[in-house]
């Protein structure tokens, strides 16, 4: 009797986790800034209160620059619409025209949640800002969009030091925005949710494309659909040669005890 075969989990599980954590992360986003709304009508915003006030401290001529050059490059005109545009050039110049519209369309719909959560709750910002801002404080747009590029880089380019610039950047992004006092604490990490819950969710309906444009060996990575897909199949045939192999042994061991037998007579 064969043994049972083992219960793999449904393809369509496995296909479906960016659909899992990305919609995880929105409801995240949505469900603190509910929580902040509250909080604020109770008076009870310690946390960011207190994380503004050691921002607030720390404040100096170097760190005001560099903080300066963040707001510059990770929002407005140039944050906005020139990075994301020179970024989608390159990935088309390299012929990689799904991963470009992939990048294209997951920023533009992060811009786009970001607004509607702005003035969905429609939060004040903290009085000591350094710099001019549009309206609403929740969530940080600079950091959701800076999120949402790591992210959907890490996903058209699955190598570490493109994982690690990408936190690098984001982690950044968020402490600048703090530092300058153009958002609260809770603010970067709703913009985080943001980011992080559009590009896993765009994923989705373009893995097949982008695994299938991505030059050199699939990887198991590139597509949700065949991550941790199952185990590997033996060919029975694999099987058989090798129990044939050892049969050839057999009668090659048996060859000596003949000849001796041979001898003997």
């Amino acid at each position: 009797m064969h043994p049972p075969a083992s219960v793999e989990p449904p393809r369509a599980v496995l296909r479906r986790w960016p659909l899992y954590l990305g919609g995880g992360a929105l409801v995240l986003a949505v469900l603190l800034g509910v929580l902040i709304v509250l909080r604020q009508q109770a008076g009870l915003i310690g946390l960011d209160e207190e994380w503004a006030k050691e921002m607030l401290d720390i404040r100096g001529p170097v760190g005001t620059a560099l903080a300066t050059i963040f707001d510059t490059v990770g929002g407005h005109l140039v944050g906005t619409y020139v990075v994301p545009a020179v970024i989608t050039v390159l990935l088309f110049v390299f012929k990689r025209r799904w991963a470009a519209f992939y990048f294209l369309v997951t920023t533009l719909a992060s811009a786009l949640g970001v607004q509607i959560l702005k003035h969905l709750f429609g939060r004040a910002r903290p009085e000591d800002m350094l710099v001019t801002s549009d309206f609403g404080s929740f969530p940080s747009g600079h950091v959701a969009n800076a999120v949402t590029m790591a992210v959907t880089l890490s996903v058209i380019f699955p190598v570490v030091w493109v994982w690690i610039a990408g936190a690098a950047w984001s982690i950044m992004m968020a402490l600048s925005r703090t530092y300058l006092g153009a958002h609260w604490l809770t603010d970067t990490l709703g913009g985080a949710l943001v980011g992080v819950g559009v590009a896993l969710l765009l994923w989705l309906p373009f893995a097949a494309q982008l695994a299938a444009e991505r030059p050199g060996p699939p990887s198991t990575h590139a597509d949700p659909a065949q991550a941790d897909g199952g185990t590997t199949d033996v060919a029975p045939t694999d099987s058989g040669a090798t129990d044939a192999g050892a049969t050839d042994s057999g009668a090659t061991d048996a060859a000596p005890a003949d000849a001796e037998s041979t001898d003997a007579e």
